[in-house]
Order: C-alpha cells, then structure tokens, then sequence
C-alpha cells in the first residue's frame, strides 16, 4: 500500500474510489451469499415440513395397518380353533366311517350265510317245521326235513344278525350324516372367516404399499436436505472472509481518507485566510462590508461587538 503522505490529492482521490469500488463489489458479493444461503433455508424449511407431514403420515397409516393385522390375526385365531373343533369332527366321522364298513362288511357275511331274507326264511322254517310235527311222512323223508329246518335255522339266525347289523349301519349310517353335516358347517364358516381374514390381510397390505411409497418420498426429502445441508456450508465459509476483506478494505480507505481530510482542512483554512484578507482590505479601503465579511471579521477576532 502506497504511503499515502507521498500522494497528490488526485491520486488519493483515484485510490479511494478504487477502494469504494472494491468494497462495493464484495458487499455485493456478500449480500449474493446471504440471498443463497436464504434461498436454500427456504428450500430445506419446506423440505423439513414435507418430510414432517409424509412422516406423519406413514404414522397414521402404520396405526391403521396395525389394526387391521391385529382384526386378521383375531380371525386367523378363531379359524385355527374351529379348525381345531373340525378335526375332532373329522376323526369322528372317519371312525363312523370305518364303523360302518366293519358292520356292512359282517353284515354282508351274515347275507351270504342266510342266503335270504328273514321274511322268506322264517315262512320256510315255519313251513317245514309244521310239516316235521304235523305231517305224516316216511323216517327217511322226515330226517331230510329235520335237516332242512336244522340249516334253516341256521340260516334264519344268521339272517337276523345281518338285519340287527344293518340297522347298525343306517344308525351309524345317520350318525355319520349328522357329523358330516357339522363338518360341512364348520368348513363353511371357516371359508367366511378366511374370506373375511383375506379383506383384512388386503387391506393391511395395501397400507403398507401406501407407507412404502410415502416414506420412500419422505426418505428423499430427508436426502435433499442433507445434499442442501452440504451446499450450505461452503457457502456459510464464504461469509467470514468477505466480512474480514471488507473490513480491512475499510481501514485502508479510512487511512486514504483521512488523508484527504486533512488535505481538504488544509485547502478550507487557505480559503478562510483568502477570505479573511479580502473582507479585511475592502474594509480597510471601502470602509463597507457584507454580513460574510462581518463574520469572517468577527471569527479571526478583528472586529467585536
């Protein structure tokens, strides 16, 4: 920095407004910077309140979601135990089943002993049982008779197990119907609870969906601050520097300045004295003077009142 005590009033002129000039451009700079910085608080204040509402949002989605999780799994849990009660029906009516088959499967064995009705076979055995006790035949005959009573006995027994052993079946037969028909009901108010579970289960999925997409956005907001958050500190490590040149640009100028103040002091005081001589000499010569000559008299201590 030139010495300010070697330089003409015009260079000091020049140096000042050289230095105005430079402080004029960094002020300028520095009030870019402070727009910039305004600029990208703006921009994340509205990113934090974007990202604040979708937040809020996926909380109130989640609580929903929640409630529809716990309706499902309190359907799942009444489908589980009817399933429970459906099983034990299910062993039931697979034990009456096999009941049955064991029945008609003796059943069957007792026909194909019989090899007829209890009706025929009893009309028959009264038949030749009238004739054994009643009829007058030869001993020869009469022991093929006793013989056809003696296997038609058999027969007739066997033929009634086979119908006590049916009416067995149709019992069981119609316990089994009745079972089945339980199973039937069981079955069909666990395919409306499992309908029901599967609106629930579709309604939750769909919020999650939602809360998926919301905080993917929220999630990209919280980024964009962070990316403006990076932005903002070169921009915050300008200030400090341009305050500092700024300041320091003012103390050179204040230096220059007062330079020319004193200069300029100087040139008031040389145009007081020239002032001071011509009111004086008009004075002297005229005897007259103006209300200025008067002042300027009275102020160096020429005249007083």
């Amino acid at each position: 920095m030139k010495d300010p005590a070697s330089m003409t009033e015009r260079e000091l002129k020049e140096t000042v407004n050289k230095f105005r000039n430079e402080i004029a451009h960094n002020e300028k700079i520095l009030k870019n910077v402070f727009r910039e910085l305004k600029l990208h608080r703006t921009n994340i204040s509205e990113l934090k309140e974007k990202r604040d509402e979708l937040n809020a949002k996926v909380r109130e989605l989640a609580a929903l979601a929640r409630k529809e999780k716990e309706a499902r799994d309190k359907v799942n849990a009444r489908i589980s135990e009817i399933k429970g009660k459906r099983q034990v029906v299910l062993k039931q009516k697979d034990k009456l089943t096999g009941d049955i088959s064991s029945f008609k499967e003796k059943r069957d064995r007792y026909n194909q002993e019989s090899k007829g009705s209890v009706e025929s076979l009893a009309k028959a055995y009264t038949k030749e049982v009238e004739t054994f006790l009643n009829a007058d035949i030869p001993l020869k005959h009469e022991k093929d008779v006793f013989e056809r009573i003696i296997q038609l006995e058999k027969r007739l027994e066997a033929a009634l197990i086979a119908d006590g052993l049916h009416k067995e079946v149709m019992s069981v037969y119609d316990s089994a119907k009745e079972v089945e028909k339980q199973g039937y009901e069981l079955g069909n108010h666990i395919k409306e609870l499992a309908e029901e579970s599967q609106k629930y289960h579709l309604k939750m999925i769909d919020l999650y969906n939602q809360i998926d997409e919301i905080r993917k956005e929220a999630d990209l907001c919280h980024s964009q601050m962070k990316e403006t958050y990076a932005v903002l500190s070169p921009i915050r490590d300008k200030i400090d520097p341009l305050k500092k040149k700024i300041e320091s640009l003012r103390e050179d100028l204040g230096v220059y300045l007062d330079k020319l103040n004193e200069i300029q002091l100087e040139k008031d005081e040389m145009k007081k004295d020239e002032q001071h001589s011509a009111a004086k000499e008009r004075l002297e010569k005229t005897g007259k003077m103006s209300l200025e000559d008067l002042k300027i008299l009275m102020d160096k201590g020429d005249l007083k009142l």
